[in-house]
Parts: structure tokens; sequence; C-alpha cells
């Protein structure tokens, strides 16, 4: 195994030759708690590798892993090292309930990758993380674990080694080997690349579904468990929000779904136009038919509250499609209607009704985004589609980031900015405008992130994503 230094146990000998012995008789190693590995107990057997126990030399095994245990607490690398090689060496399954002395190699090697510059070396360091990973999983038969390890860090950390394939294969093997004790940190990125490869046409409708369905039962139990509360916390938040996007496909989710998540909104409010036909319209979209208990009480509401008789046109025809939640069409019949329209206001209203449909049903932001902005050609000086077109850069946490810090942050840069000049242009949005402002500017990034990448407030900065901005640095006001 090719290893970073090559002291050799003899040159380890004379170091551990001056300092203090402990007794053979010691507690099991402590367990390693960083984000980058976990600790495997396996109490009930014993791992069939090279344990203190079988050691040439368990007096010095046991020494060296004290040692380096204890200056790797204080983050001391370089001393440390020399005495892990020890302890791997002679012990490399530590105590045979662990994975200790493979997880601190995966921390050595982070760090070796962390501080080098040579390319090449630094893919030697990642070539000797992924064998430790092998290690664990041959050694301890976490492959659920271990195949969640190497795609997160595949993911996030080296990216361009992997393709997006086989990232997504290895979370993909991973919770299906693990189901609902799944590892936490796998969730969230492989909801974000679930997400994407199915709208890519490289993901089945069955397979997406499949996976959808496993991730909300794990996320399930972990909020269940009471456990790594702020952690599950933080899932939660972005996982719903992150598969609202399959809600823009037809027939992924069915009738049940879009009864328990939209029904509460139109028993809050059961007079309302706007929340009986959307939520009478999701319910059509789900697939929900004709005899069903709760559409049979919108369709009541709707009929009792909000039908109005016209004769029939394209812009007619369009509204009542979009009322029964065929999306599809409806934007066929506002588009054609807005073509044909010889009042601008009306071409306007109906494009910024496309792309409202885009934004809100089918989740297609660069679309909605291409009809606002038709909406405000055809209605110069109307704030409300910048408005909406804010909505859409504020709604982009999700899909541009993890949900929280700076990648889902930055999106409210050119939203905040897309709101200033909504009410710059139309006086009568401002106070819209600013609601959204003040709701937003908690949710930028702050001074320390700002000066941590060598930006200053105030400055240019280009947001990537699907949103290819410039826009201007803010921090949030503490």
């Amino acid at each position: 195994m090719k290893m970073r230094t090559s002291l050799g146990l003899v040159g380890i000998s004379l170091l551990l030759a001056c300092t203090p012995k402990i007794g053979t008789h010691t507690d099991s190693p402590a367990e390693d708690t960083s984000t980058a590995t976990a600790a495997v107990d396996t109490s009930s057997e014993l791992s069939p590798c090279g344990k203190f126990s079988e050691s040439a030399d368990q007096e010095q095994a046991l020494n060296a892993h004290v040692i380096y245990r204890d200056f790797l607490r204080a983050e001391n690398y370089d001393e440390a090292f020399p005495y892990w090689e020890v302890a791997y060496n002679l012990a490399p399954a530590a105590d045979g309930k662990r994975n200790t002395h493979y997880a601190d190699g995966i921390r050595f090697y982070e760090h070796f990758y962390a501080n080098e510059s040579d390319p090449a070396k630094k893919e030697e360091y990642i070539d000797q993380i992924f064998t430790f990973y092998d290690q664990i999983a041959e050694c301890y038969g976490e492959d659920g674990y271990v195949a969640g390890r190497k795609a997160f860090d595949l993911y996030y950390k080296y990216k361009g080694r992997a393709s997006q394939e086989e990232i997504f294969d290895l979370f993909a093997s991973s919770i299906t080997m693990d189901g609902d004790e799944a590892q936490f940190f796998i969730l969230n990125p492989f909801t974000d690349l679930l997400v994407r490869r199915h709208l890519d046409g490289e993901v089945s409708l069955q397979e997406a579904q499949k996976y959808d369905a496993m991730i909300r039962s794990r996320l399930a139990e972990g909020l269940a468990s009471g456990e790594n509360v702020q952690q599950w916390q933080i899932i939660n938040d972005y996982i719903p929000k992150r598969l609202e996007a399959f809600e823009g496909v037809k027939g992924f989710y069915d009738c049940d779904y879009y009864a328990e998540k939209y029904l509460p909104q139109f028993l809050a409010d059961s007079t309302n136009c706007e929340a009986i036909e959307l939520v009478y319209g999701k319910l059509r979209w789900g697939g929900c038919q004709e005899g069903d208990e709760d559409l049979a009480m919108i369709d009541a509401a709707l009929k009792k509250h909000c039908i109005v008789e016209a004769a029939p046109s394209d812009a007619r025809l369009a509204y009542d499609a979009l009322r029964e939640g065929q999306y599809e069409e409806a934007i066929s019949r506002f588009t054609k209607a807005a073509e044909e329209a010889e009042d601008d206001d009306k071409r306007a209203t109906y494009l910024l009704l496309v792309s409202k449909i885009y934004y809100a049903h089918l989740k297609n932001f660069p679309l909605a985004r291409d009809f606002a902005l038709q909406a405000a050609d055809a209605r110069p000086n109307w704030g409300e589609p910048f408005l909406l077109i804010g909505r859409l850069y504020a709604s982009s946490g999700p899909l541009c980031g993890p949900g929280r810090g700076w990648d889902s942050q930055i999106v409210v840069w050119p939203a905040i900015d897309k709101w200033n000049y909504a009410k710059r242009i139309d006086p009568d949005v401002t106070q819209e405008a600013n609601k959204w402002i003040n709701t937003y500017t908690q949710y930028m990034p702050n001074t320390e992130d700002v000066f941590q990448r060598n930006l200053s407030e105030g400055g240019s900065f280009r947001v990537e994503c699907w949103i290819q901005e410039n826009t201007t640095i803010r921090t949030v006001k503490n």
C-alpha cells in the first residue's frame, strides 16, 4: 500500500521507546465522530481483519494508537501521522469493533489533500482515501455506508473525478442497501441528483418514483427518531422543496399526494376563488376522478363562488383548462390568445399567466422567466412580471444549492434586484415588492461568508445556476 511516509516499524519503535507506556488492558478506542467518517460498532462479532489482539506487537500497537489519537484530537497531524502508521500497520482493524484506524486514515489523507498543490499528488491522496473506504467495507461489511460515503465525497469534494451517473448509482446503491437506516448525509445530494437526472431523461419515471418514496420514508424515520434533531430539520427544509419539481411531471404523484398537500389550503379559505381554483386544479392534475369526495366538495365551492359564464374563446377555454388542472392545454390556449390579442394589456396578461403556470404548476423556472419577460415587453413599465421573476430567483435555493448556505443564499441578490426594479418602473407594486425584499433580506450571506471568499459588500458578482445574472453583493444585517 502506498503511504505518505515510510518511517517503518523500526524507526517508529525508537519513537515509541521515548514515550510513556500504557497498560496492556485498556478501554476500546473512542469512536470517531467526525462528519467525514463514521465509527462502526459490531460488538456482536469482531472484524475478520487484523486486530490488537492478533498483532505481532500488541503493546506497541496500543501505545501508538493512544499517542496518535491524542495528537489528532489537537489536530496536530504531522505529529500524529507516524504513530497512526504504526497502529494501522500492526492492527488495521483496531479492536475489531470500530473502523477507527481506517476512518482516521481518511482524515489524514483529506488533510494532506487540502494542503497539497501538486495535482498528481492530490489524485494519489484521493486514491488512498477510497482504498480506506474499500477496507471499511471489507472489514466491517458496511457496504451501504461506504457507497454513500464515496458518493458524498465525489459529489461535494472531488468534482470531476466521476460522472453524474456513477455518483447517482453509488447513492442509489447506498439507500437500497440501508433503506430506512440509510445515512442521513446522502439524502440531500441524492435528492438533487434524482431530480436532475429524471428531468434530463436519464432516470425513468418508475425508478424516480421508487427512490422518491425511499427518500421520503427515510426522512420520516429520521424526523420521528428524535435524534440529531437539528440535522434532520436541515434535511427536512430541503428535500420536500426539491422534490416539488416532480409535481411538474404529469402522473408522478397521485391524487392522494395532492389532496394531502393542498386540501388544507382550500379548507382554510373555502370561499376564496384563487384558493379554490388552485386546489381543484392540483387535484385534477394529480388524477383525482369524478366521484372523489374531496374533489366533489371543491367542485361545489367552485360552482358556487367562481364560475363565470362567458362565450367560448381561447382565453375562456384556457381558464377552463387551468381550473381543471390541464396545464399544458392552458398554456397552449393562453399563448394562442396572446398571439391574437389586439390589446397589449390583454396580451401581457395572458403571457404572465403562462409564466405563472410554468412557475407554480410545471416547476419550469427558465420558461417561467421567458414568458414573464415577454409579458414585460408587451406592457412596458409593468412591475408584475419582475415581481414574479424575483420570486423565481428567491425560490431557487434548493435548485442552485443545498437549501442553506452560500449557493442557496446568493440567489436572493438577483431576486432583490428584480423587486427593486419592479417598484422603480411601477409604483403600484411598491408595497408588494417591499414585502418580498423584507422577507428575503434575512436569508442573504453574512459578512464573514463574503469575506472568506475574498469578496466585499457592494462588489459585483455573477450568480450562475440557471439564473446567469450579474448582481451586487449584499450581507445580512444583524
